[in-house]
């Protein structure tokens, strides 16, 4: 399954426009504007970094029942990162682990900023 179809699992049956970025981190659209991915890529670059010294923020990992792997939130709610098994992020993995390999993950994204796939519910998929 590939990151697309696995985020179509995640919010089957839900109309939302979400924008995908290469390393699997996923930013949710309430409210989306002309250019999804400019709006994405706003969203992450201002929450999904790390600094040094920074806070590091509550970290949840959970186990999706839909598909294989976890889903981890960040500071700013609708960001969030698929950690899947090919990371070790099996149904026995410690959630602080998946936790961290997710946010790893959103940090990359938001350095590279590289957009894989955009869904916007307000047309057909693209």
């Amino acid at each position: 399954m590939d990151l697309v179809e696995i985020w179509r699992e995640i919010f089957v049956g839900e109309h939302r426009s979400w924008v995908l970025f290469k390393n699997g981190t996923c930013v949710v659209l309430m409210e989306p504007a002309a250019d999804l991915g400019a709006q994405a890529i706003e969203l992450i670059k201002k929450w999904g970094r790390m600094y040094p010294g920074s806070e590091p923020g509550h970290i949840v990992a959970e186990k999706l029942l839909t598909a294989p792997g976890w889903v981890v939130s960040s500071l700013h709610q609708d960001i969030l990162t698929y950690v899947g098994p090919e990371t070790g992020a099996d149904s026995t993995a410690d959630q602080k682990m998946v936790g961290m390999v997710g946010r790893v993950r959103r940090f990359q994204d938001a350095q590279d900023l590289e957009i894989v796939h955009v869904e916007d519910k307000r047309r057909a998929p693209r």
